[in-house]
């Protein structure tokens, strides 16, 4: 069976694409990694792309409009399928987004709808929160909206400042992103309104706690 034509969009150090890219190289993984575009000529994403011998182009950043026309060219070149957000840091053209619709996703590292935007983590600890995470949702118009494929919990420690319980989400987040391309290409995603509902999936029966009821 042919394996899901992923394209990959990145502006920064591409951790989540290195994922994607463990992940597919696996031969039995549905999906593969044909190309990989950047916003920023010196994303270190990039790099990646190349170590790993995918097809990888900075397209000049000269405006909303432009960059979204010579990216949907070279995603449509590529024969791309679906289109991963991977740490790209740019508001996307609105046609763009309707272009692909239900046909590009984003991870975000906070349990969405909670702290869209900027500086989730930052957000997260001074709500004071017990739960943090990251989710994996189709993209929409509006930032950090859209929905929801699969979502990871991770706890908040009394100790965390911004870095530690970002690197904690961030270890979530290269679980959770091949899962979610996984279950595209296998078809498993179905998309009613905002929801997504997943063939074969089951939600944990254990309700997680936190601080444990196993206090010292």
């Amino acid at each position: 069976m042919a394996r899901l034509r992923v394209g990959v969009l990145i502006s920064g150090r591409g951790s989540n694409l290195q994922a994607l890219i463990d992940a597919a190289a696996d031969p039995a993984y549905p999906a593969e990694i044909v190309t990989v575009i950047s916003n920023r000529a010196e994303a270190r994403g990039l790099a990646r792309a190349a170590a790993a011998r995918i097809a990888h182009v900075a397209v000049a950043d000269t405006g909303r409009a432009a960059f979204a026309a010579a990216a949907d060219r070279a995603l449509r070149a590529a024969g791309v399928e679906l289109v991963a957000l991977a740490g790209f840091m740019r508001i996307l053209d609105t046609g763009f987004v309707e272009a692909w619709a239900d046909r590009m996703v984003n991870i975000h590292p906070s349990l969405l709808p909670a702290f869209p935007g900027l500086h989730p983590q930052r957000q997260a600890l001074a709500a004071g929160v017990k739960f943090s995470g990251c989710t994996v949702h189709f993209v929409r118009a509006e930032v950090d909206t859209g929905p929801i494929v699969a979502q990871a919990v991770v706890p908040v420690e009394d100790g965390d400042d911004e870095d530690r319980l970002a690197a904690r989400i961030l270890a979530a987040e290269h679980r959770l992103y091949p899962f979610a391309i996984r279950l595209y290409a296998e078809k498993r995603l179905r998309i009613e309104g905002e929801r997504v509902f997943v063939t074969g999936g089951a939600a944990p029966q254990l309700a997680l706690l936190n601080p444990s009821e196993e206090l010292t």
